[in-house]
């Protein structure tokens, strides 16, 4: 085990805290609502799910994480998320099931509540997010960590946003997919979800750019390191 994996972080925990919520929220938002602005874009209706607006958020914190304390320390955060959203979306099962009070039947109901929540509570919007989520904050968090390396350092927005780029792809074409063939989104939105969701998240994260810039070199004088990944395994299944 390296001296940095043992070290005892004042603000990890915290950050990670704020990453699973993140990423619970965001899933709850994706299977609550289709979002119409109202106009398109180059005869592209700018349409996306709820999520949308949170999710890029992961992708900060990832980020953050990354560049301050490494792959190592960003991958079991990532895994935290992943086992979080996994019992979010047992939880939501479990109440699908139980049998519904006939009061909550009369002014909610059940169908209503598989109108909002179904993609958590039938593992739609669940297993869509958590195989996009798996494979581009992975991919997001390796190619920040090998590019900073490859640039000693410098330079830090090429690779916050360059690892976006390649990341938030993948996922959002992974996520629209998967929800796509459970039925929480219908084919004729794929094209138009997969583009909007990827342009608006990318877009987020450029925004939150001096944010992130902030974030990790207060973090970084706090506490009191800067780990660069030389000779790691980029492996989400290591130790």
């Amino acid at each position: 085990m390296s001296v940095e994996s043992r070290r005892n972080y004042r603000f990890l925990d915290i950050i990670m805290a704020f990453f699973v919520m993140t990423l619970i929220l965001s899933n709850v938002a994706s299977s609550a609502k289709i979002v119409d602005l109202g106009f398109s874009i180059f005869g592209l209706p700018l349409a996306f799910d709820g999520g949308t607006l949170l999710f890029p958020l992961s992708y900060v914190f990832g980020d953050i994480l990354t560049e301050v304390y490494g792959f190592r320390a960003s991958r079991r955060v990532i895994w935290t998320g992943f086992c979080a959203l996994a019992i979010s979306s047992l939880v939501f099962l479990l109440l699908r099931i139980l049998p519904a009070d006939p009061v909550w039947e009369g002014y909610a109901g059940s169908a209503a509540y598989d109108a909002i929540l179904g993609g958590m509570s039938t593992g739609g919007i669940a297993i869509a997010s958590l195989a996009g989520y798996f494979a581009g904050e992975f991919l997001n968090s390796a190619l920040l960590s090998k590019i900073k390396v490859a640039m000693n350092g410098r330079l830090l927005f090429v690779r916050t946003i360059g690892s976006t780029l390649a990341g938030e792809l993948v996922d959002s074409v992974i996520f629209v997919s998967i929800a796509s063939l459970a039925g929480v989104f219908g084919w004729e939105l794929f094209v138009t979800l997969v583009v909007t969701n990827y342009i608006l998240k990318c877009l987020i994260e450029a925004l939150m750019t001096p944010v992130t810039y902030l974030a990790v070199w207060k973090l970084k004088k706090a506490e009191q390191t800067d780990v660069y990944d030389r000779g790691i395994v980029y492996n989400p299944f290591a130790a």
